[in-house]
């Protein structure tokens, strides 16, 4: 009997051929291609980024059903989620490369969209009865977070497994450019939903959108686990005779595999790695300025600029740091290819791209905060946000060559300092600007609660001129981090 008549129902067959092995390629599954992973991996890229984004474009909404005086104090909604994810980052990558990256990315992705669902409820009123208020919203975000914590860990854990490295950087590219397109849509599509248009009137409520951005998830989980097959380990047992036959071409001289599927992680030799913790050194400042992106700064425009809610072009103007970085996650990859070309060392390579894109960043940060009007403000911002996209395919890339078959370990790790870093922005930015607000009240000898909007919009401008300052001083920092990168 054939190895393919053999194999149990559902499931491909995968090729070990010799020279497969020696050219370093990852299988081929018999109806499962490359192209095929790209695709659900990017959707799920896609549908991270809209629950994510959505939650920041609720947030005034959410401040005033909750009878909050400012979306500052929704500081401990994005804190508790960001330190959720930074905590179950790690674990949650090591299970990607102990048990394949297709039952963790389902679990998280079913754990999230429960999570959403859930958030459209919060503070609901039932006649004189509340589903829960500030404190509720606080521990769903943390079980959000914790849920979602390990996507793009097992993501960098399939495309280790199903593409060559040269394609590393490229492949990486289009799933955060995937997830930033995505992310910067929503709030065009919330406008849409739930604030409504000129043309339109609104077509739900936002707790409704919750619900509806919820089942998004579902659905990729139902194709996700019908279409994808984690290689090689699904069929290893299957193969047997051809794993014998390559053998010799897969082993070291000690005879212990070079690339076992799902290997026991070096953990001194990683965390003693000194390119790992510069990375995570880069990772950690540049996500301190870019989470300002998907939290305060739609509130932020609404209140400074005065932005209707329901302004077509400003919900384009709202998603414009997204949309804009998207095109820098697709040319990252392609400026890699292009300096590699000149300097003939690939990692030398992202290194040169990471520092003059921290610098360039600190610069676009510069201007915003001198900034005077819409257009130059969301530019500069949107500028910014390009700069940091094109290094997130060397940076995961990075993680690649130094995790190899831990991959998504060593991603974790470097999201998890990512994550420390948003979180600690995302506190700090609000008490920053509570303490301008609080400030301002003092001289007025009036409550935060009883600030005139003039003094209150004035108040809250200083304190975000203050959190751009550090954002500046951060992307520095980063460009000084990428010059240590030195992964062998």
């Amino acid at each position: 009997m054939s190895l393919s008549e053999s194999r149990e129902p559902g499931q491909h067959s995968v090729s070990s051929s010799p020279e497969a092995v020696a050219s370093g390629k990852p299988p081929v599954a018999g109806s499962l291609h490359s192209s095929t992973v790209l695709f659900l991996l990017c959707a799920l890229s896609m549908i991270t980024y809209i629950d994510r984004v959505c939650f920041g474009a609720a947030a005034p909404l959410m401040a005033r059903d909750l009878g909050l005086t400012s979306v500052a104090e929704l500081k401990g909604a994005f804190t508790a989620f960001a330190i959720a994810y930074a905590l179950f980052e790690v674990p949650a990558g090591w299970m990607g490369d102990r048990l394949g990256p297709r039952p963790i990315l389902i679990r998280i992705v079913l754990w999230w969209s429960a999570c959403t669902a859930l958030t459209g409820l919060v503070g609901l009123k039932l006649g004189t009865w509340s589903l829960g208020g500030l404190g509720t919203l606080v521990a769903l975000r943390f079980l959000f977070g914790a849920g979602e914590a390990g996507a793009y860990p097992n993501i960098t854990r399939a495309l280790h497994d199903w593409f060559p490295i040269q394609q590393w950087e490229f492949a990486q590219g289009l799933i955060w450019m995937a997830g930033r397109i995505s992310g910067g849509v929503t709030p065009l599509i919330w406008t849409v939903l739930v604030s409504g248009t000129a043309v339109s009137a609104p077509l739900m409520h936002w707790r409704t959108t919750f619900l509806v951005f919820g089942g998004l998830g579902v659905v990729w989980c139902v194709l996700f686990r019908w279409k994808f097959r984690d290689p090689p380990s699904d069929s290893r047992a299957e193969h047997r005779q051809e794993a014998a036959a390559t053998k010799e071409a897969d082993c070291s001289p000690l005879g212990k595999p070079k690339h076992p599927g799902h290997s026991q992680v070096a953990w001194r030799k990683l965390l003693t790695n000194p390119s790992l913790w510069f990375l995570c050194g880069t990772y950690s400042l540049l996500n301190y300025g870019w989470v300002f992106n998907i939290t305060y700064f739609p509130a932020y425009l609404q209140q400074r600029f005065h932005l209707p809610p329901s302004d077509v072009m400003g919900a384009v103007y709202l998603g414009a740091p997204l949309w804009v970085g998207s095109l820098g996650c697709l040319s990252g990859g392609l400026c890699v290819n292009w300096i590699d070309h000149y300097v003939r060392d690939r990692r030398k390579s992202r290194r040169i791209l990471g520092f003059f894109a921290m610098t360039l960043c600190a610069l676009c940060w510069w201007n915003a905060r001198s900034a005077q009007s819409l257009h130059t403000f969301c530019i500069s911002v949107s500028l910014a946000a390009f700069c940091v996209d094109l290094t997130l395919g060397a940076a995961w890339a990075s993680c690649q060559d130094i995790g190899k078959q831990s991959a998504a370990v060593t991603a974790a790790i470097m999201n998890t300092l990512g994550t420390l870093g948003a979180a600690a922005a995302s506190w700090q930015t609000g008490s920053m600007v509570e303490h301008s607000i609080r400030n301002a009240a003092r001289t007025a000898n009036l409550s935060m609660d009883r600030l005139p909007p003039d003094l209150l919009d004035l108040a809250t401008f200083d304190g975000f001129q203050d959190v751009f300052l550090t954002y500046i001083l951060m992307y520095l920092a980063a460009a000084v981090c990428w010059c240590f990168v030195r992964p062998r």
